[in-house]
């Protein structure tokens, strides 16, 4: 990627060379956005996908579900689009609760659906995402893409790292979702342990609106704290210097990347150990990126980071950092020749890719698919420009690969033929070097 196709997109491009009034555009979204929460109580919300048409059995579940959500007294929140959502939306509307969308403006036009009471258009992808997770006390998923695996898995991660509240996790059908729970289960939990038992015990799966309306009536409100970390939401004038905190650490974070003119993003999990085949290979890309004349940014961890880190730093090459600063010292591996610490994760997430001219994932937990999903949803949306995206280790990957070919493209039809052309599957680093063109 050249300088000049450099552009940080979260939701559309601010060129990091300047037009930084933009940043003022994304603080205008974060406060009006929690200002129209606020209103709201006892927020449940509804992801699925967009495509759903209204013969299908989903649309119609999910019609049920948010007339059942409505009669007691729940407020269905949505990404105001089509499909699951309008669904969602006209049954809540239909049954008299109050039904609201945070609907995201798309390069193809996408209109907020007719059954929204009340709404807030977003432009960028990272605000709407914020506001669609930060006040709800149960998040539902219906079958979806690339968008709704997203938002899945930045909840997941949120609770998991205790950036959001514990609240309920229910997958709606359970023939359409068992194969990413096997995925997880198997090659996430069992094969490289990114995550826990207890991590996947935050997940429920059902088949039917009155199973997933009983999981929510044992959910608790969220504590109307004035504050804009994650776990505690509110909106009133005591939260004003969080907002410029916000602000700070996206215009500190533009300043970080303008030394970054060249760089590829390696991620995966921080608990591979150093004979693992994936520690060596990562540190054999690191170094042959730092032999091309190419940087490496990680989120300045250990296990994958580290690898890809340590390859880069012992040749002379750029070697980047983005990490969390509630993270422990001793978690920040020593193999960086220029770090910066964000205390969001969602100005954090911008950083580790928009300097890149590719990502590669590694095996990872619930934060390495998100990121995964949030860049391939960008790129599938035209948020941002195409990248190479590169998912190394086949025997790791296949059975996700096999989920999303089977089930939400051949089933469901929630992606398209070319969104399956988006990233590419290799088990070497010379695969990896022929993809990301260097």
């Amino acid at each position: 990627m050249t300088t000049e196709n450099k552009k940080f997109d979260r939701g559309s491009a601010i060129d990091l060379r300047g037009n930084t009034w933009q940043v003022f555009r994304i603080m205008s979204e974060f406060v009006e956005g929690y200002q129209f929460l606020s209103q709201f109580d006892r927020q449940v919300t509804i992801m699925g996908s967009a495509r759903t048409h209204a013969n299908s059995p989903y649309y119609h579940a999910a019609v049920e579900l948010g007339a059942l959500l409505a009669k007691n007294k729940f407020t269905t929140v949505t990404g105001g689009g089509p499909g699951i959502m309008e669904a969602a939306n006209k049954g809540a509307f239909e049954a008299g609760g109050m039904s609201i969308g945070i609907n995201i403006e798309l390069p193809h036009e996408q209109k907020i659906n007719q059954y929204v009471r009340q709404s807030r258009a977003c432009y960028y992808f990272l605000t709407r995402k914020v506001l669609l997770t930060t006040p709800s006390q149960a998040f539902i998923y219906f079958p979806g893409g690339f968008g709704t695996l997203d938002e899945l898995f930045e909840v997941l991660d949120q609770m998991n790292g205790a950036q959001l509240n514990r609240v309920p996790v229910v997958l709606f059908g359970k023939s359409y979702w068992e194969p990413l729970m096997n995925f997880l289960h198997t090659n996430v939990f069992e094969r490289i342990h990114a995550i826990s038992e207890n991590d996947l015990s935050m997940i429920s799966i059902v088949d039917s609106p009155e199973e997933a309306m009983e999981i929510v009536k044992k959910s608790k409100p969220i504590s109307q704290v004035c504050s804009m970390d994650a776990r505690q939401f509110c909106s009133d004038d005591a939260i004003n210097w969080r907002v410029f905190r916000i602000m700070a650490e996206l215009v500190e974070g533009f300043e970080f990347l303008r030394g970054i003119e060249n760089a590829v993003t390696v991620l995966g999990t921080p608990r591979v150990k150093l004979d693992s085949r994936y520690y060596k290979d990562a540190y054999a890309l690191g170094s042959l990126l730092a032999r091309a004349h190419i940087g490496v940014v990680t989120g300045g961890g250990l296990g994958i980071a580290e690898a890809a880190n340590k390859g880069a730093y012992e040749l002379g090459g750029g070697s980047y950092g983005i990490d969390l600063v509630r993270d422990k010292p001793e978690h920040i591996n020593p193999y960086i020749t220029k770090n910066r610490g964000f205390y969001f994760p969602f100005t954090r997430k911008l950083m580790l890719t928009t300097p890149s001219r590719g990502v590669v994932f590694f095996p990872g937990g619930y934060g390495t698919l998100n990121m995964c999903f949030e860049i391939l949803t960008l790129i599938q949306t035209g948020k941002i420009k195409k990248i190479p995206i590169v998912l190394y280790g086949k025997e790791f990957w296949e059975p996700l690969l096999v989920f999303i070919k089977e089930n939400q493209f051949e089933r469901e039809h929630n992606i398209a033929a070319e969104d399956l052309e988006l990233y590419h599957v290799v088990d070497s680093p010379e695969e990896m070097r022929a993809v990301l063109g260097f």
